[in-house]
């Protein structure tokens, strides 16, 4: 592997890699090469073969990727080649909801406990795997005993700082945060915030532009273009 630190936004392409690789591989498809992946995933091919460069060289001249290869080779750098163990704070309805979705299982990821402070879904069990709901206070305990090595914060913004540090206090080191909140994390802790308003709120943004700057983008591209076509006909001539 190269010694360049390796951005976010890479390791969050590598995982759009392997789960279009797994696609392939569910198709019978053997060896794949970047310009074939990016033209049925809508991708990049000089970018994909940039990113994988940072792990090594993986495709063969001529040939391309063996997907079962490169497969194997991804899950091993998104430390996927093991299971983790997911505690979700939080036990109302988005807690819940995440605790139910099957999609996490495919990835090694398995939820085995919620938390809440609420006293009536406390002993209580979520969803057709029957995930229990211990009592908040009890967080640490628990990781301890499930090996929880990631955790999920799906509180309200007021709640998020303070279950942040009981998480943290706890020894989990990987928290995706679904609270509207900026969290102040302790060195060694990794966190990552799925904000859904300011992601609706760009989209908003978007749909508030008036067509006139589509059309006047539109036309000042034409122009360049009839600009262009026009210098290679005076070259030509």
């Amino acid at each position: 592997m190269k010694r360049e630190k390796i951005s976010e936004l890479t390791t969050n392409r590598l995982s759009i890699y392997l789960r279009c690789l797994n696609e392939l591989n569910a198709a019978g498809i053997k060896t794949v090469s970047s310009q074939e992946l990016a033209e049925q995933f809508n991708l990049n091919s000089a970018q994909i073969r940039k990113d994988l460069g940072y792990f090594g060289e993986f495709g063969v001249r001529g040939t391309g990727y063996f997907i079962d290869d490169l497969r194997e080779h991804l899950t091993k750098i998104l430390g996927l080649d093991k299971p983790h163990r997911v505690g979700i704070v939080g036990a109302g309805r988005l807690g819940t909801a995440l605790a139910n979705y099957n999609g996490l299982d495919k990835s090694n990821f398995g939820v085995v406990a919620l938390f809440d402070n609420d006293e009536t879904k406390i002993g209580q069990r979520v969803g057709p795997s029957k995930i229990p709901v211990y009592d908040v206070r009890k967080i640490a305990k628990v990781v301890r005993e499930k090996d929880i090595d990631v955790a999920v914060i799906a509180v309200p913004a007021r709640a998020a700082q303070r279950v942040l540090n009981q998480i943290m206090t706890a020894g989990v080191k990987a928290v995706l945060n679904f609270a509207p909140a900026r969290l102040a994390a302790r060195l060694g802790v990794k966190v990552k915030t799925v904000d859904l308003t300011t992601s609706l709120e760009s989209l908003a943004y978007f749909l508030a532009r008036p067509p006139a700057t589509h059309t006047t983008n539109g036309r000042a591209q034409s122009s360049r273009t009839e600009r262009v076509a026009a210098n290679d006909k005076r070259h030509l001539s």
